[in-house]
């Protein structure tokens, strides 16, 4: 069986950067509140017409050229719309009409899943040539007046491109849920369960809601479990990633991840300071900023590991 590869890394921030200072004018916050309990220092903010299908059009088009393009996967909690799918509207956007293409929501996690379903697709013969991506327009669902959220998320958009090769490749992925969770991290209307109204606009339940010390804690619990599952899986340790990249949620997360599994914390990636939290853009634009700053090179191992809302954490294995 041939395994599906990543051949090719491509991202897009937003050009305007929101710091600390900025917030300090806008919501009752100050730099040091954020940076020692996050980490974070900047992110970046969408213009206001951008869509989540022209971030990521704006991240995968220097990587489709001349390639034959027959699966499309988005990521994304924040889509243009409920359908058409965002995968739809960026297949007219690059111009691709014998294409397969989908959204998958799965929060912070979203990418691992849709690089899972691209990696099952090229496996099977289903896809030659996938495109799985992740753009997230997370400002458009803040509470700018909620201090507790809208100083953790930031926009971007990440892409990888898959082809079938005999050898490497994505290795393995280990996905686990806990609904009970669910609503320590939600957007809770603007479903079937909640419709838009007057009432949901005004109460602000269309931004996201989160209980912080309660993800905190189980996001250390489950990414943990996630490494060491598919750790164990593979026959590894930790002495054989070349590089780790965590969801990029709270650096004192990934600093208690790396101390609880005794990971080097050299050998965590971290760019949340700049973007804070891209809920699943934040895996593939890591990845992208790890490889074309050669902290990673062919035939390491990477392994990615993520928490998000749902309350869902995934871990996979890849051999670059």
């Amino acid at each position: 069986m041939k395994r599906a590869k990543i051949v090719a890394t491509g991202k897009w921030l937003p050009e305007r950067v929101l710091t600390n200072i900025d917030l300090e004018g806008i919501i009752e916050t100050s730099d040091e509140w954020i940076t020692t309990r996050t980490g974070i220092k900047e992110r970046r903010i969408a213009p206001a017409d951008m869509a989540a299908s022209d971030m990521a059009y704006l991240a995968v088009k220097d990587i489709v050229k001349n390639e034959p393009i027959d699966l499309i996967i988005v990521s994304t909690s924040t889509p243009d719309t409920i359908f058409p799918s965002t995968a739809c509207r960026l297949s007219e956007k690059l111009g691709l009409s014998n294409c397969a293409c989908f959204d998958l929501s799965a929060a912070c996690t979203g990418f691992s899943y849709a690089l899972e379903c691209g990696r099952r697709f090229i496996e099977t013969g289903g896809s030659k040539c996938g495109l799985i991506i992740a753009s997230e327009a997370t400002s458009k669902f803040i509470n700018w007046k909620d201090r507790s959220t809208c100083v953790l998320f930031g926009d971007g958009a990440g892409a990888v491109l898959l082809k079938p090769v005999e050898k490497g490749g994505i290795i393995g992925s280990y996905f686990n849920t806990n609904g009970k969770l669910g609503e320590i991290l939600k957007i809770p209307a603007g479903g079937s369960k909640m419709p838009a109204s007057a009432e949901t606009v005004e109460k602000n339940l269309h931004t996201i809601q989160m209980d912080g010390p309660e993800v905190f804690k189980y996001a250390v619990l489950a990414m943990s479990e996630a490494i060491e599952r598919i750790l164990s899986a593979n026959s590894l340790s930790s002495a054989d990633i070349s590089l780790f990249i965590p969801h990029q949620a709270n650096l004192r997360i990934i600093n208690l991840l790396s101390k609880r599994l005794k990971i080097p914390e050299e050998k965590m990636f971290v760019n949340l300071d700049r973007y804070g939290n891209m809920m699943s853009a934040s895996q593939p634009i890591a990845l992208d900023e790890a490889i074309k700053s050669k902290r990673i090179k062919e035939g390491d191992l990477i392994l990615m590991v993520a928490v998000g809302g749902g309350f869902t954490y995934s871990s996979t294995l890849i051999e670059l």
